[in-house]
């Protein structure tokens, strides 16, 4: 998996079935250079080209995944450069088939392509993972994920049900920008990747201001499912401007803890308690904010015995299962798609010819 926040990649293994979790298994992690992480982010947005995004997508990728021992199939998600489900396109870049050669194994990548082209919002996609691992810890009440990555998006699971695909069992959607205005916030004022245990936020006051125009936005008023590009709210930089460094950056912490209250009237019941994954959950500053904004106990995933850091690539991990198993990756509560779908391309490398 490599997200929205631009900072590397993440690769872990799962074993599964495509229904249920049997075990987590190795992870690894590769960050981005800085002269990577900015021809990336010179490519967002683009629809086309960003040939040498894509050549440092693979790469990276690539380099990653030959370190583990063991694997029988890889799924692949790609970097997403642009997302507009609303006009019924999304592009990840990185090429399966490739990678597939590459690593000799089979790689199951473009999950998003056949659920927009359905008619569904393509994101967010970790949902029916969720629900296998509310199964995994036992949940039995319904419980949150949220995940706070450059976006932010949130799965309600209800564990009573026998899979995630049936009415009731899963809701998802994005919540709204999360790190991404922070971090960019940071790399633009203090050349840094991001405010390191929220302690610039901590010395700000938020101004209430921006925080009412941002929830004013009629995203938020839109029935989910629901999903954004990383830059759809790319004019908080703007709003901030002059601000303090400590004002904006409490200003921005304070907009994802005000994205995520406006998310929780959408639950169909009040979740057990939220577990929250992505780097958001390292920002004490931004837990708080979070815990003071809605109703029910918040704690990071490391809490209910999952890892946080390599959440969302066990999510492509366990989606591929599904879509070489001919399972469903998405559903209408959890992208609005018109039926539950499985997206995704099985590339398998080309065995040599044999001989005459």
């Amino acid at each position: 998996m490599s997200g929205t926040s631009l900072d590397g990649v993440d690769a872990a293994m799962v074993l599964s079935d495509g229904h249920a979790i049997f075990g987590f298994g190795e992870s690894r992690y590769r960050a981005y250079s800085d002269d990577e992480r900015a021809v990336l982010k010179e490519a967002l947005g683009t629809w086309e080209g960003a040939g040498a995004a894509t050549e440092i997508v693979e790469s990276a990728h690539a380099e990653v995944l030959a370190r583990f021992p063991r694997v029988d199939l890889v799924g692949f998600h790609g970097q997403t450069l642009a997302h507009d489900p609303q006009g019924g396109r999304t592009r990840q870049v990185g090429d399966g088939r490739l990678l597939a050669e590459t690593l000799g194994l089979p790689v199951v990548w473009d999950f998003r392509s056949a659920d927009v082209q359905m008619g569904g919002e393509g994101a967010p996609l970790a949902p029916f993972f969720h629900f296998a691992c509310a199964k995994w810890i036992g949940a039995t009440a319904p419980l949150a994920f949220l995940n706070l990555g450059g976006v932010g998006n949130i799965t309600f699971v209800d564990p009573s049900f026998d899979a995630p695909e049936r009415p009731g069992a899963c809701l998802a959607f994005d919540t709204g920008p999360a790190n991404a205005p922070l971090n960019d916030l940071m790399r633009a004022r203090l050349g840094v990747d991001l405010d390191e245990g929220g302690a610039l936020a901590a010395q700000g006051t938020a101004d209430e201001t921006v925080l009412a125009r941002l929830l004013g936005q009629g995203f938020f008023r839109r029935m989910p499912p629901k999903s954004l590009d990383r830059d759809d709210f790319a004019w908080l930089g703007d709003a901030v401007c002059d601000l303090s460094d400590a004002d904006a950056a409490a200003t921005l912490t304070a907009c994802v803890a005000g994205c995520v209250a406006a998310a929780m009237e959408h639950m169909p019941a009040l979740p057990e308690r939220l577990l929250v994954t992505g780097g958001g959950r390292h920002n004490p500053v931004m837990m708080a904010m979070i815990a003071g904004a809605v109703d029910c106990p918040v704690a990071p995933v490391e809490d209910a015995g999952l890892d946080g850091d390599m959440l969302e690539a066990q999510a492509f991990a366990h989606l591929a299962v599904r879509v070489a198993r001919g399972l469903s990756t998405s559903c209408p509560t959890t992208t609005g798609v018109a039926a539950a779908i499985g997206g995704g391309t099985v590339s398998r490398p080309v065995q040599d010819a044999a001989p005459a």
